[in-house]
């Protein structure tokens, strides 16, 4: 009977012991679970976003105004669309893409480097021709590029979105060919472009019509005529596949949509709906982004 209670006892206790070792289990792993989200919650946050040139004033001032209110780190790098893509396949690293156009969004889609459920359009361009102040060549109109003497800047259409988008717009029009002999200048990014005709290195550039509210006072914009823009521009943000923090990143991505970015970007002239720019651009379309 005396064998038979301690062993009793000793069940009891042992099953005690057991309790009590899971208890303190349990707590151990809660206390790391905890500590793994302390850490994730307090980490210092950042978000690396590769910018095409085509909007870098408006977006760093929407990444300072991000940056401000929520904290987290914009790491951002800007540069020709083409340039950038090329960065990212190679390195293999980014959170966010944001091409001068969508062509170059389609590409990342077509190349598998972007997730295209995230594609989000964030503001439109239109073309325009952008002259020197006071238009010394007296251009009017896409004709006028062709003629003799005159001498034209593109971006180059390999790399920088709205150099591509020039060459199409010139061929839509039967002008290329005419056009192509008086190019004595292409350049690489977006705001090389628009500098061209601030220095009179040359007597106009097609580029977007944003070019000339960069430099207001040292160029003039010749608007062309509606019906001859084939297509409107927009510029779109999405997340890529490697992506490290998605939480900052789609953060990123809601903010530049915000009624409070669209108004920064009307703020510099872009266009922050599809209507706006149709009233530059009455007959064109607005491309989707394809499935590859």
């Amino acid at each position: 009977m005396l064998y038979f209670t301690a062993v009793v006892e000793v069940e009891i206790l042992s099953k005690r012991n057991l309790a009590i070792l899971l208890v303190v289990i349990t707590n151990l792993l809660l206390g790391f679970e905890l500590g793994i989200y302390y850490i994730e919650a307090t980490k210092p946050r950042k978000v690396r976003v590769f910018f095409g040139a085509a909007a870098e004033v408006p977006e760093q001032e929407i990444v300072k105004l991000f940056e401000k209110k929520y904290g987290v780190s914009v790491i951002a790098t800007f540069g020709g669309s083409g340039a950038l893509l090329s960065s990212i396949k190679i390195a293999k690293t980014g959170d966010l893409y944001i091409p001068g156009s969508q062509d170059y969004m389609e590409k990342a889609v077509k190349d598998g480097i972007i997730q295209k459920d995230t594609i989000s359009i964030i503001a439109y361009l239109v073309p325009a021709i952008i002259v020197p102040k006071g238009n010394p060549k007296n251009i009017t109109c896409l004709e006028d590029l062709a003629k003799p003497g005159v001498r034209v800047g593109l971006a180059d259409p390999e790399t920088v979105c709205v150099g591509g988008y020039a060459v199409d717009l010139l061929k839509h029009n039967g002008l290329w060919e005419e056009v192509k002999p008086n190019v004595v200048v292409y350049v690489e990014s977006c705001s090389k472009l628009a500098n061209l005709p601030v220095t009179k290195s040359v007597d106009a550039v097609i580029g977007w019509h944003v070019f000339y509210y960069w430099n207001p006072n040292t160029t003039d914009i010749i608007w062309i005529e509606p019906g001859k823009i084939p297509k409107i521009a927009y510029i779109a943000a999405a997340l890529t596949v490697y992506v490290e923090d998605e939480y900052a990143a789609k953060k990123f991505l809601e903010f530049l949509t915000s009624e409070e970015s669209r108004e920064i970007f009307r703020k510099y002239n872009y266009f922050a709906t599809v209507e706006d720019a149709r009233k530059y651009a009455s007959n064109a379309t607005v491309p989707l982004i394809e499935d590859p």
